[in-house]
């Protein structure tokens, strides 16, 4: 039995809510014809200040409430779209929606990523679904394929650049040799990072989507807490220098890999192959490379943010909700949990190190800072001295070590800063052969 018309109720009217809202009205005639029925956008709850936008005098007064009540009251609506963002009170209007009979629509990557495990068994429980194709990589198709495209595979790896306010931050960077702080005031001013830029910055939000990416692929609730998160902040232009140097490129990435009941996932900047393909995203663009056992690497690439990407993935997720509303589709299967599989400390990653340091410029030093390094059992790959300072006495060397263990790193740099021959452990930076 078909459904005479689908109604949609619209959380926030905020940037992505408000092209959501538009997209609605000004193409209602092709997403019914893609549908299978008349999709109506019924009502929308604002913040007073809402009240404010262009858009909000634009529709029509009845559409609009800033009473949560008096929108989960409304009789016509069967799917709840929430683009307020932040976990709460996001969490609490997916639970009421969802216990309702509704169908929930989000573009909320931190309600998400917390509470994936808990919200997918309420859509079960009630019979609906959920869905957040817009929560990760924007407009990119990404949450889909996971589900389906690659159903058949074991997940082994995944690399993504899923930022792109870290991503133009990085690129400009590496062009341009300009510092973080210039290239930060850069972003800012085009729009591309917010006044506050700590989530994006500092690795949360690509955190976030790397947990929800993680937990589809890996079939277990990995955590936002599980993951070690680094941001760029302390990355310099001398570093992207030696990076190009070196054939290296400097990117912050979400990693994600699987062996048996193994898994990392982590965030952090990172030196990969300069003549790779992620090494040659740029600017705000976003990047993820997915390898499965059976079909071997894909890539996904596209703009990975915005209120026109989100919200075509956004509506999408409305348009295949009404198709299945319209033909008494209801809930989707549970995807079944491995709660055995659990999340490696980051103590125990083995990867490839950069090291920048200031060292005293006189003979002995690389050998006490090699004897440090082999009390740990790391081998060193290559010594390179960069600069000499003759007035101070100092030289900056970069070092290249062979494959390592994380704490084994981390206790060579303790030893190494307490020695009177390191002036300072200027960074460091994990390097991955993508």
């Amino acid at each position: 039995m078909t459904r005479e018309s689908v109604g949609v109720g619209l959380m926030g009217l905020g940037t992505v809510a408000g092209q959501v809202a538009r997209v609605l009205l000004d193409r209602s005639k092709m997403l019914a014809e893609r549908a299978g029925c008349p999709i109506e956008l019924r009502k929308i709850k604002i913040i007073p200040a809402d009240l404010e936008r262009p858009l909000a005098r634009e529709l029509p007064a009845g559409l609009l409430t800033t009473s949560e009540d008096e929108f989960f009251a409304e009789a016509g609506i069967d799917i709840v779209v929430e683009a307020i963002g932040g976990e709460y009170p996001a969490l609490e209007y997916h639970r009421r929606a969802m216990s309702g009979g509704r169908h929930v629509v989000t573009s909320n990557k931190e309600v998400v990523a917390k509470n994936w495990a808990e919200l997918m068994a309420l859509a079960q429980q009630h019979n609906v679904q959920l869905r957040y194709e817009a929560s990760v990589g924007g407009g990119i198709p990404l949450i889909a394929p996971f589900q389906d495209d690659l159903a058949a595979n074991e997940i082994r790896t995944i690399y993504a650049i899923i930022n792109g306010t870290t991503n133009f931050i990085l690129t400009k960077m590496t062009r341009e040799g300009t510092d973080f702080a210039a290239a930060l005031k850069q972003a800012q001013k085009l729009g591309y990072a917010e006044a506050n830029p700590a989530n994006d910055i500092e690795g949360i939000d690509s955190t976030y989507k790397l947990a929800i990416l993680a937990s589809l692929a890996f079939q277990t609730h990995v955590r936002p807490d599980d993951i070690h998160h680094e941001g760029i902040s302390r990355l310099a232009s001398r570093d992207f220098r030696y990076a190009r140097e070196l054939g290296l490129a400097i990117k912050l990435l979400a990693i994600g890999k699987q062996a048996g009941k193994a898994i990392e996932a982590r965030v952090h900047p990172v030196l990969i192959p300069e003549d790779t393909f992620l090494a040659k995203v740029d600017g705000v663009y976003n990047a993820v490379m997915v390898e499965g056992d059976l079909v071997g690497k894909v890539l996904f690439f596209g703009e990975g943010a915005g209120a026109l990407p989100t919200s075509s993935a956004v509506v999408a997720d409305i348009v295949a909700l009404a198709r299945d509303t319209a033909l008494g589709v209801t809930g989707w299967p549970r995807p079944r949990l491995d709660a055995d599989k659990k999340v490696r400390p980051m103590s125990e990653i083995e990867t490839r190190y950069y090291l920048r340091m200031t060292v005293a410029d006189r003979p002995g030093v690389l050998a006490r800072i090699a004897t440090a390094f082999g009390d740990h059992h790391i081998s060193i790959s290559s010594v390179i001295q960069q600069e000499t300072d003759r007035t101070a006495g100092t030289a900056e060397i970069v070092i290249m070590t062979h494959p390592a263990q994380e704490k084994a790193v981390q206790a060579a740099l303790d030893e190494l800063a307490r020695l009177d021959e390191v002036g300072e452990i200027s960074n460091f930076i994990r390097v991955e052969d993508v």
